[in-house]
This record gives C-alpha cells, structure tokens and sequence, in this order.
C-alpha cells in the first residue's frame, strides 16, 4: 500500500498543474518542493517604496493560451507592457531611435538580419517540435552551433552584433553554446522570432497585476497544505516495477509514480536507485540552465516617455543590453527592467551589487540621456545563484545532445515522469510550455493507472 498515487517534485507551473489535474482525476498527490514558497522561476518582489516588482519570468504573449486560461480563471488582471513610442538601439557608441523593423541598424544590416531571419525560419519549419532528432538534416544542423552559421552566413559586422545580443536575450546564452537545432526548434515552438523579442503581439505583450508568481500561489492554496510540501528538498527516488519510493528532507513517501517537474540539469543531481539509463543521464549532464541577472532601476516617473520612448533598448556595446519600461500600472514611479544575459551575466556575477548597479545606471544613461543617472531604486536577482533554480531563462542543448540525447528529454524511465518548460513542444522554455508539460506529464500517469 503506497502513500499516494503520485508524487510531484517541484512546485513550479508544471508541477502544481500536474498536482491540480491528477488530483481533479480523484487521484491522491503529494507535492514537495525544496523551497520555502513555491512558483520556481516566478518571483515576485518589491522597491524599498514597497512597490511589487517581478524579480523572475513576467511576461505573457497573447498565443501563450494555456497561461492564460488560468489568469482568467483565477481573476487576476494583465496590463498591457508599455509600448507607445520608439525604441533604442546602441551600437558603437551612437544611439538610434526607430519605430520600424529595423532595430534602429543601418540599412545594409538591417537587410542582412532580416535575410538570415528568413533563412533560419525556413529551416525552422522543417523541424519536428515532437521529435527534432528525427528532423530533416537534423544531425547537421545539430553538429553546428548558432555562432558558426550566423558567421558562415554573414560577415556584416553590426549584424553579427545584432545577433549576438538577441541571442542571449532569448536563451541567457552565447551563439557559440547552443546547436542550431535547438535554436531553430526554439524558436519555431513560440511561433517564431519576431513574437519572441516582439512587445505588442509578441512574448512580452502583458504583464500580471501583482506578479506571475501569484498563478502558482493559486494553485497551491487550491491544493492545500496537505498536498503542498515545502522545505522539502528532495535527495532520491528508488523505483521499480511496483512503484516509487521518494526520500526528502523530512521523510519518504511511497506512490505509484513519480513525476520530477523541476530543470533536468537538477533533475539530474537526484540520486535514484537503479540509476537511470545512460541516455537520460548523459542529457541531464548537458543541458545547463542559462545565465542571467535581472535588475529593476526605479525612477520618480518613467521620464522616457516624455521623450518619445517607450523604454525598450537594444545595446550592442553594453553587459546590460536588453532594457524594457516596466512601471507600474498606477504611473506611480517609473521602473526601466534590464538584464545581463549569458557571458556578461557571468562576468557581472563577479562584481559586488554596487559595482552592477554603477554599469547598469551607466548604460540606462548612455540610452536615456541624463535622468537615468539619478534613480532612486535599485533591486536585482541573480538566477544563476539560486540553489534550487541554478539558472534562467530556461536549460540549452548544446552542439549534438539533441540528436544523441533529445528522445530521454520528456520520455518516462518506469514509474518516473518528467515536466517542466524545457520538456514542452510549444512555447518551450516559457510559463506556457510549463503549464503544458504539466498536463501532459499527468495525462501520461493517469493513462499509466487506466483513468
């Protein structure tokens, strides 16, 4: 007799949909989660005004439908993210503001980086978003990185500059650590590049009234405390042929199955007993999370809006190159988020968060012009120090792991299942694809138990 049906690891969007399906199923679940809150890579919190904002992942395109399936059911309020005006680009010391396609580059970089989007998305479409392995050229395009294509395929030196600041943004890693499959997977799971760095229409459209955190905090409270477990790291997973056994900091519970919803780089430092099969090792080894540090620079209004700016920038030159307006609802203050993303977050994670904050006013400045030298709020998460996350935005898969390791991704090894944004065919990597993974993992176990 076991003590639940299934135990879930990790109180993140994917687990706790998983929990909430199984358990609307008439199915018993247990949820343990080494924290103490849950929401995962969701963080809310606050200037030192006690103004909320989000120290994790925020945004929701309106194609992201399964997110925002529980918004609405749970009646919280999105608000549109601030759009109206130009935005910025810095490069080699000039900046430009546009109000076009162009990212505000010259014209004959413009036309390179629109030509490689082209081709990529051309590609893109050839791959399988239920099996890229099994992908047309796939074994080709896995064996190059982003970098070499991008540089085999231009040699327009602020296009390659373009791209190797829109890279980072979207996966918080350099060109040159990621297979092109992947990239060209991920990009056709969103619906392709322009809805991933666009605003309006794109991955940044909206933003939670009060936090996306407060989607899992729902869940949660509709599970109950004697579903959700927290401070309850979880150390190993012996399973066999009649079920599981999960042992965490607190005790062990038995269940029928297990499903694992937090990143597969930590997924893989669980002990499990037998170990698990080489290929679902060997991916876990190989797909790290990204690097990134979020900061939030507060204002006394969002003074880029008088001048025409909707807060949006690009810097080609700057450790902190991708910036958004994200004030509050109320225009109480005004809020400019920034990120340093991929090499430059590693190389800031260095500095104290003084020395962050002197180079991420600096930059503001540089963009914004003399205001942003004086704000009076500064707040910062840095991901990659997270004990229980290691990392943002998401897990990349390198050079070959793909098509050596891809198939152990989301596929069950006996009673264990796994979740989470990295093992979702749509929006991979993103709140949506979390929520998706979560279903699906449920749907497998509750197929597993003839439900």
């Amino acid at each position: 007799m076991t003590d639940v049906d299934v135990v879930v690891v990790g109180a993140g969007l994917a687990g706790l949909t998983a929990a909430r399906t199984l358990k609307a199923a008439g199915r018993s679940v247990r949820v343990l989660e080494a924290r103490d809150r849950v929401a995962g890579r969701n963080l809310g919190g606050l200037l030192s005004s006690g103004i909320p904002v989000e120290m994790g992942g925020q945004w929701i395109g309106r194609t992201q439908t399964e997110v925002l399936k529980l918004v609405d059911e749970f009646g919280l309020k999105t608000v549109p993210t601030y759009d109206d005006g130009e935005s910025v680009t810095l490069y080699n010391g000039t900046v430009t503001r546009y109000g076009d396609v162009t990212f505000g580059l010259s014209e004959e970089a413009a036309g390179e980086v629109g030509r490689l989007q082209a081709e990529l998305e051309a590609i893109a479409e050839t791959v399988s978003l239920s099996s890229p392995w099994t992908s047309p050229r796939a074994a080709e395009l896995d064996r190059r990185t982003v970098d070499e294509w991008l540089r085999a395929n231009t040699e327009n030196p602020e296009a390659l500059a373009f791209w190797a600041a829109v890279v980072p943004a979207l996966f918080s890693a350099e060109p040159s650590e990621m297979s092109l499959l992947h990239f060209l997977f991920y990009i056709k799971s969103a619906g392709m590049l322009d809805i991933l760095v666009g605003v309006t229409g794109g991955a940044q459209e909206m933003r939670v009234v009060g936090g996306t955190h407060q989607i899992s905090e729902r869940l949660a409270a509709e599970l109950g405390d004697d579903v959700v477990t927290l401070n309850a790291p979880v150390r190993s997973i012996t399973h066999d042929e009649e079920g599981v056994s999960v042992t965490y900091a607190g005790g062990t519970l038995t269940a029928g199955h297990a499903i694992v919803a937090i990143p597969p780089t930590l997924a893989g430092r669980l002990h499990y007993q037998p170990a698990l099969p080489a290929a679902r090792d060997g991916l876990t080894q190989q797909i790290p999370m990204g690097s990134v540090i979020k900061v939030q620079v507060a204002y006394p209004t969002p003074f880029w809006r008088n001048s025409g700016l909707n807060g949006f920038a690009f810097s080609l030159d700057d450790a902190l190159s991708v910036t958004l307006d994200n004030s509050p609802p109320d225009g109480v203050c005004g809020v400019l988020v920034g990120f340093f993303e991929g090499a430059h977050a590693r190389s800031a994670a260095r500095w104290s968060p003084d020395e962050r904050r002197t180079v991420a006013v600096a930059t503001l400045t540089k963009l914004f012009g003399p205001e942003a030298a004086e704000p009076i709020d500064y707040v910062e998460q840095n991901w990659m120090a997270e004990e229980y996350t290691r990392g943002c935005y998401g897990g990349r898969l390198g050079a070959g792991v793909w098509t050596q390791f891809g198939a152990a991704l989301s596929e069950p090894v006996g009673r264990i299942h796994w979740a989470g944004a990295e093992t979702s065919d749509v929006w991979n990597g993103y709140m949506d694809g979390a929520v998706r993974s979560g279903y699906r993992a449920a749907a497998e176990v509750l197929d597993c138990l003839g439900f």
